[in-house]
């Protein structure tokens, strides 16, 4: 893989498709720094060509109040511009900023649909959310700090040393020393900062993954009474968040505004007491003398302004290279399937393996065919490779020997979208998303119409119970969709497999959870959807898959017996031994 620009590089990279819009922002900044700083050298000439010296103060001469007039207007005028122009460039630069992070979020959310599934596999869910959201929330300050504070700090900074050369060279010179002394805090601010505020960008995401876990098996935390526990693993990650913070919060104390403001307050004092007396004995003007100081004090805004703003900053880099860290992950195109033909279905595996870690196999020279129409059943405790066989089907992972075939075309060289259009899937635990009835059948395919999605409720034998919910279809439906019971969630998900009608249709354990009460209604949803399709099914309930055409029987991940339900029971090996011991009878073989 070709090594990736630098993180500074690429945020500049993402600014640059605005860059029209930034630079007129940046031109109008110009003009209202131009005219902000206009206000010192205005008062400085009425002090220096209006007013002259009097027993009871400086008062200006009657026949140049006019002139004194007209240039106070022009001062006022001047803010007024000053205050349009910063108004309009702080907008422009601000809804750039934000539209920047839009489109870095968007671009990070559709990556994330293109990672291969093993990253999810081995990274919390907390983790990745808080890429999404809290990560390019803190790269979205930076933009927003750079663009408010930075830029415009800077070409403060330009124009006030413009304004100080014009004043006097020889005064201006001096200021010089500033610039360097600032620079020098600023890095070993950064230097001492970063590495505290990585920890708690870590520990961020940490609780993250944390508090996302503790969610969702809180009634496992509280049927094991692991309350105290889970705080306390919490209270260890708040904690050394809380450390790293105060360590952070004392080295920008040190470092920021505190230090500036003091270097500012001794540079001012010794500018008056150097100079001072020059302007009182005429060497310089005093109105020079006066701007000159309203300059010297105003170098020391914009550069408080850049210290509170280096916490953020760094932060956002922080942030920034965990963003990008996913971003240049490896990721599969989601292609348009609008022109993949339907197959027929038949599924052929020959001699495949496949381990998710190197040297330890879970499927070892795998081979079966199932042919169009056909149901395929796969058995086997715990860990003998049922659903490693479905997610290499699903192009989930790839094979390590061997290939799959759908139809004879080897799915390696097919795009994932492609493969998967004409497949569909029902779980052990069926996700229903947070949205109505209708749509969790459809999944807002536009193929799909509400004639086509009661169709499919009905024929699965959902429609009863769906028409007595208030809303009906239109019923809402929580997130996980807790509201409903677990036989009704499945016969939703049926009802979406069948709606999206799909040439190979795979059953993962789809009835393992389902009370006998409820499984006569699954059992009649499962002929139904399975009908002329090539069908898998993962069983864990042996008296679900008597009718299957093939039965393969898995043990640490090999096939150890197939054939039809007659065929294996007349064989009386591990498959009779496995329904006897569901039947309740008596096994004298532990077939694990």
């Amino acid at each position: 893989m070709k090594p990736q620009p630098s993180t500074t590089r690429r945020l500049f990279a993402h600014a640059l498709v605005y860059k029209f819009r930034i630079i007129g922002a940046l031109f109008v900044l110009c003009l209202a720094v131009g005219a902000e700083l206009g206000g010192p050298f205005i008062t400085k000439t009425i002090i220096d060509k209006h007013l002259t010296p009097a027993t009871s103060g400086l008062i200006p001469i009657a026949g140049d109040l006019s002139a004194v007039l007209g240039l106070l207007g022009l001062y006022l005028a001047l803010l007024l511009f000053a205050s349009l122009g910063n108004f309009t460039q702080s907008y422009i630069l601000q809804s750039t900023a934000l539209q920047i992070i839009k489109n870095m979020r968007m671009d990070l959310m559709r990556h994330i649909q293109r990672i291969p599934l093993r990253y999810f596999d081995n990274t919390p869910i907390g983790q990745v959310v808080s890429r999404i959201a809290n990560d390019t929330e803190a790269v979205r300050d930076l933009f927003m700090s750079f663009m408010a504070t930075f830029v415009v700090s800077f070409i403060q900074l330009m124009g006030i040393y413009v304004a100080l050369f014009i004043l006097d060279a020889q005064l201006a010179a001096f200021t010089l020393l500033l610039p360097p002394i600032f620079v020098l805090i600023m890095i070993i601010h950064l230097r001492y900062s970063k590495k505290y505020i990585a920890v708690m960008r870590a520990r961020l995401s940490d609780m993250n993954a944390m508090i996302n876990e503790s969610i969702v098996v809180m009634p496992i935390i509280q049927a094991f009474r692991r309350e105290k526990v889970t705080l306390e693993e919490f209270e260890v990650l708040n904690k050394d968040r809380y450390v790293n913070q105060i360590k952070q919060f004392r080295v920008f104390s040190l470092s920021s505004r505190n230090i500036v403001g003091t270097i500012g307050s001794l540079v001012t004092a010794f500018v008056i007491w150097r100079f001072g007396g020059q302007s009182l004995q005429g060497a310089i003007s005093f109105g020079v003398f006066y701007a000159f100081v309203e300059y010297l004090g105003r170098i020391f805004h914009p550069i408080i302004g850049i210290f509170d703003q280096l916490t953020n900053a760094q932060r956002a880099f922080v942030s920034a290279e965990k963003v990008f860290a996913i971003m240049d992950m490896e990721g599969a195109e989601v292609e348009n399937t609008d022109q993949v033909k339907r197959p027929e279905g038949i599924v052929k595996f020959e001699n495949v393996t496949f381990a998710y870690k190197p040297g330890e196999n879970v499927l070892k020279s795998i081979s079966f065919e199932a042919r169009k129409g056909e149901t395929v059943a796969l058995v086997g405790h715990t860990g003998s490779g049922k659903s490693s066989i479905i997610n290499l089907l699903l192009g989930f992972y790839e094979p390590g020997a061997g290939k799959i075939t759908i139809d004879g075309n080897d799915i390696r060289h097919q795009s994932k979208q492609a493969l998967r259009k004409n497949m569909g899937i029902v779980l052990q635990d069926p996700y229903l998303f947070a949205g109505d009835i209708k749509f969790n059948v459809s999944l807002y395919n536009k193929e799909i119409t509400l004639d086509r999605v009661k169709n499919a409720l009905k024929d699965v034998g959902a429609a009863p119970f769906v028409e007595q919910l208030p809303s009906g279809y239109d019923e809402l439906v929580v997130e996980r969709g807790s509201t409903l019971s677990s036989g009704q969630r499945q016969l939703i998900s049926f009802a979406r497999a069948l709606a999206f009608d799909p040439s190979i249709l795979i059953l993962d354990e789809a009835t393992a959870s389902i009370d006998s009460e409820t499984e006569g209604l699954i059992q009649q949803a499962l002929k139904v959807v399975s009908e002329g399709r090539t069908t898998l099914v993962i069983a864990h309930r042996l008296s679900t898959i008597r009718d299957a055409d093939q039965i393969l029987v898995l043990h640490r991940g090999e096939i150890v017996e197939r054939g039809n339900h007659e065929a294996l029971m007349a064989l009386e090996g591990r498959y009779y031994k496995m329904y006897q011991l569901q039947k309740g009878e008596k096994a004298t073989v532990n077939v694990l």
